[in-house]
């Protein structure tokens, strides 16, 4: 396929039916809409399935019996659908079954607004759901990404056999931009665990109930070792001009991009500004953030929220250096002159602490 001017909604489909993908449930919310329509014109033309479910409830369950049956399958929404969700995403983690989740992040708490917002991240990154348990949770902040993520995270679902959370805001979602798509897709692949109704998968069972209580805790065992597995293989991150760094921004989404043209801008002024952006938000990138806080450098990280990536950042560093916070919230997006702003604002940097 040629390079072509798409929106982030609309690439992240396309690049889910180059990944395999063949089963698409899911119900119309904005600013997520675009994927439901994409999804519904594109699917059958490679013999793939739409459907419009009745609710975000019903959306979720089905990818859990396409996710069963050994299809890749997705589904997308915004913040009252992916509400709606968690109980289904949870059933898919206990029953080990792989799938992707597209979150196009709107302003909440309630209806909200339609605006961009980063305030999914608790619900989605900490697992909204019952139980023990991880999404593995992509944070594009291109449409490019979005295709490119699309590949990586059925890749990753399989592999692990859980579900894979493509998170990012609605900036992301609706904006226009060139997109390079793969010239080659991917083949779905054939599971042994699944279910297909025949002679042969008969002895498959795919549940998540247990009622022994010792062979469920052997269960959830098996899915922290797998979850310890995952750190390893999905943590990213992308490092721009931290090397020489005084002070380093943080933040994924829209809000990198908004932060790049920060660093580039406070450079020109002078200021040694760098900027780390966790691409995967679980795993987070903590040894990434530790070496920054070892090296002494101070942080401000940005977010569209009242501060929620924040405490993830702290804990990663553990106290070793000042982590400073600037929120925008409702949909409102930062400018680069507001966040230098808030830079040139920040109090000078105490002496680092050593934490065992």
């Amino acid at each position: 396929m040629a390079k072509e001017l798409i929106k982030g909604n609309v690439a992240v489909v396309k690049g889910a039916i180059l990944a395999g993908c063949r089963a698409y449930y899911g119900y119309p919310i904005t600013p997520a809409s675009e994927i439901a329509e994409a999804a519904a014109y594109y699917l059958p033309q490679v013999g793939g399935v739409f459907l419009q479910a009745e609710s975000e409830v019903a959306a979720i369950n089905m990818v859990y019996g396409a996710a069963s049956a050994g299809m890749r399958a997705m589904t997308a929404s915004s913040g009252p659908g992916l509400s709606l969700m968690q109980e289904g995403i949870s059933y898919m983690a206990g029953a080990e079954l792989p799938g992707v989740i597209v979150d196009i992040m709107r302003a909440g708490p309630g209806l909200g607004n339609l605006g961009p917002e980063q305030s999914d991240y608790f619900q989605m990154v900490k697992g909204g759901g019952h139980g023990s348990y991880h999404n593995i949770v992509l944070a594009p902040n291109s449409a490019q990404e979005m295709c490119d993520f699309a590949l990586q995270a059925f890749e990753i679902a399989d592999r692990f056999r859980n579900p894979v959370v493509i998170l990012t805001d609605g900036f992301i979602g609706q904006m226009m931009e060139p997109v390079e798509f793969p010239t080659v897709a991917l083949e779905a692949p054939v599971h042994e665990w699944a279910v297909l109704g025949n002679r042969e998968t008969r002895k498959n069972l795919i549940s998540s109930i247990y009622l022994q209580h010792e062979i469920f805790e052997q269960h959830v065992l098996g899915l922290e070792a797998k979850y310890a597995k995952a750190k390893e293989y999905c943590c990213q991150h992308e490092a721009y001009q931290v090397e020489d760094a005084d002070i380093v921004v943080v933040g994924y989404g829209i809000v990198s991009r908004v932060l790049r043209t920060t660093v580039d801008l406070g450079r020109a002024a002078g200021l040694k500004l760098g900027l780390l952006r966790p691409v995967s938000l679980w795993p987070f990138p903590e040894s990434a953030l530790r070496s920054l806080a070892d090296e002494g450098k101070t942080i401000l990280v940005v977010e569209l929220s009242w501060g929620q990536m924040v405490e993830d950042v702290r804990l990663s560093v553990r106290d070793r250096v000042p982590v400073h916070f600037y929120g925008r919230k409702g949909g409102v997006v930062p400018t680069p002159q507001e966040i230098l702003g808030q830079i040139e604002n920040l109090p000078k940097s105490r002496p680092v602490q050593q934490v065992c």
